[in-house]
């Protein structure tokens, strides 16, 4: 209980919070950059994770262990499937999180000769050019929309798939 709530505690913290943090540990690098988008995404996926083994019905266990799923058996056959869909429902919750932890420190940090879509949209915004800023905001939700729907739902339907809650011709 009280990891968990820590856990949420970093979960609460804006990402852009981390970045003063990042420069500090890091300077203005890609390692900056890539310790928010980790300290952003980390605690989504561990309370998924936590979710769904807490989560679990006790009589899927006790079926378990009848059957004799014990150890590591136990893990593979019952825990693992069980927890499996809070599990992909954390993984969606940390990409998204570590995609908006991208798009803040993009938007804060600068890094001479490296141009990402955060940085554009800042530098579109300090010009007062809305074209730029749209295409932008564009780009990140398309982004956002094409990753949630080709890597997430792929391994949505093969789950389902796995578990017999959708025929394979679906």
């Amino acid at each position: 209980a009280g990891i968990g709530s820590m856990i949420t505690g970093l979960q609460t913290m804006p990402s852009v919070a981390w970045v003063p943090l990042a420069i500090v540990l890091f300077q203005l690098s890609e390692r900056a950059i890539f310790f928010v988008v980790i300290l952003g995404a980390a605690p989504s996926i561990a309370n998924g994770i936590i979710d769904g083994i807490d989560n679990i019905p006790p009589l899927l266990t006790r079926a378990g262990r009848v059957l004799g799923a014990r150890g590591w058996s136990a893990l593979r056959y019952v825990i693992v499937p069980a927890a499996l869909p809070s599990v992909v429902s954390g993984m969606k919750q940390g990409w998204a999180f570590a995609w908006r932890s991208l798009m803040a420190g993009e938007l804060i940090t600068a890094f001479p000769g490296h141009i990402g879509i955060g940085q554009a949209l800042n530098n579109a915004g300090q010009n007062a050019d809305f074209v730029a800023v749209y295409e932008a905001m564009i780009v990140i939700f398309v982004l956002g929309v094409a990753i949630d729907a080709l890597f997430f739902g792929t391994i949505v339907r093969a789950i389902r798939q796995r578990y017999g809650l959708i025929d394979a011709a679906s």
